[in-house]
Formats: structure tokens, sequence, C-alpha cells
């Protein structure tokens, strides 16, 4: 089959379930343009560990990892099965990277997950394996991830970050909406777009010290780090292609990046 891209998403908050925006029709504009991947590894900026952790479930729960929302939204399902054998897979692809990977057999769909999937496969017939973030190992660390599962795009598999390309919630209380946008919001948009485009993978690596309000647009990295791991499964000379999705509640941009890159060559 035709080699996928490896996705970056902006998952927003849970209910982008409800409202799904701009981002919903983009999601399912992207899911028309793609050929229907066999399975999906998803990072999401939502299952935080001290190291690789690669859920295994046969039949992932869908986790409502949050509270204070509406019912309707507990109610929701995301039926996907697993599929532990591409699991397994994928650990031996991060050891083989030297990246020491756990196996999860029990770990489910959190919404940083099920939330953007449900929106570009709603069928929920893809099967959907599960990886985690390493806030303390830094971008490095998973663009070293992203690497080590690049050959996956040429066995069908579709590789996500699911994450925010910004992501400060201590402003829910500053006043910013629709129609009053937080002031360092563009510019950090900016910045990412042109290093992307330049591919410049330096200066994305280091975008704590160098990218325009890094503090204000990522007070934790958590919710950034999965771009790094779809940038690295992109592989070297990655295209990026940026897909708008406007801006929620003023602060959280909802881009979406699709990168296309030449074949990794399984190891």
């Amino acid at each position: 089959m035709n080699m996928l891209p490896s996705l970056y998403i902006s998952h927003g908050s849970p209910m982008t379930a409800l409202h799904p925006g701009q981002v919903g029709e983009r999601l399912a504009e992207l899911a028309r343009a793609m050929p229907k991947p066999k399975a999906i590894v998803i990072a999401t900026a939502h299952w935080l560990a001290h190291q690789p952790s690669v859920g295994g479930a046969a039949r992932p729960e869908t986790v409502h990892d949050f509270y204070g929302f509406p019912r309707e939204l507990f109610d929701i399902q995301y039926p996907a099965p697993g599929e532990p054998a591409l699991a397994e897979r994928v650990c031996r692809l991060l050891d083989g990277a030297g990246l020491k990977p756990a196996l999860d057999p029990q770990h489910g769909l959190d919404h940083g997950a099920w939330v953007p999937l449900r929106l570009l496969y709603p069928d929920a017939d893809i099967p959907v394996v599960p990886l985690s973030i390493q806030p303390n190992l830094g971008p490095a660390h998973q663009y070293a991830v992203g690497r080590a599962l690049a050959p996956l795009r040429e066995e069908g598999v579709l590789v996500i970050g699911s994450g925010s390309i910004t992501h400060n919630l201590h402003d829910f209380r500053q006043g910013y909406s629709d129609e009053r946008e937080a002031p360092y919001v563009r510019p950090f948009i900016g910045w990412v777009e042109e290093k992307l485009a330049r591919g410049e993978v330096n200066a994305l690596l280091d975008y704590r010290r160098q990218a325009p309000f890094a503090e204000r647009a990522h007070p934790t990295d958590e919710h950034f780090l999965p771009l790094y791991v779809a940038l690295g499964a992109a592989g070297e000379g990655a295209h990026a292609e940026r897909i708008d999705a406007g801006i929620d509640l003023g602060f959280l941009a909802m881009d979406i990046y699709r990168f296309d890159g030449v074949g990794a060559g399984a190891p």
C-alpha cells in the first residue's frame, strides 16, 4: 500500500468530542485524503510515564480522564480494537533504538486518543495502540521515539502525536475567548510553522529557548512533545503541511500537521 504520512493533532478540550467545529471538519477531510490505515499508533499527551509505555490491550477501554463535564460526554465510547501483536512490534522497534520500552497489557484510550480518533475514523474499526509520552526526557527523546517508529508507515500503520500547539490552561481565567485571543498564540504558531517548513529540527528541539513566548504557550511540555513523535516518524527531509483548525477559547491553537517523508526501511 502507499506509505502513510504521520500526523500531529491538537485535540483540544474534551468538549471537542461534542462540539468538534473546525478541527472536526479538517480531520474528516484528512481521513478522506489518506489511504485507510491497517492500524494506528498514537502518542498521547494524557499518558505520561518515565519510559516509553505501549498499550497492548486487545480491547482498550474508553477512558474518561476528566471531570466536571456534561454527562453525555461520559457516555461516549470509542470501541476500537487493540492489536497486541503491533504493540509488541512497537516495543521491539523502541528496544532496538535503545529506548527501553515497557508493555502495558491493560492501558486504555484516554481523551487525547479517542477524541481525535473519533473525528478521524468514527466507525472505530481500525486497531489502536496507545503510546505514552516522557515529559522528563524532553523533545530529543520524543523525536528518537518517532524515528524508531518510522518503519511502521511502510507497513500501513498511521503514527499520530496528539497534543496541542499551544496549551496554557491557566488562561481559562484570563478572559480570553473566540473574540479575544491571547497575544502569544499567533507568534508561537508562526514560529513552529516556519521552522517545520524549513526543516530546522535543531531549532525545534530547542524551542524552549528559541520560540517566542514558549513558556507562556507551554508552561509544561507534555502537549507539545507529541509533535516530535510525529516529526520523527516522518523520517529525514519530511515535508510538513500545516492544517489550520482555528484557535479554541482564544488560547488553544488547534493546528494539525501532516508529515510526508521518504521511506525509513525496516530494521
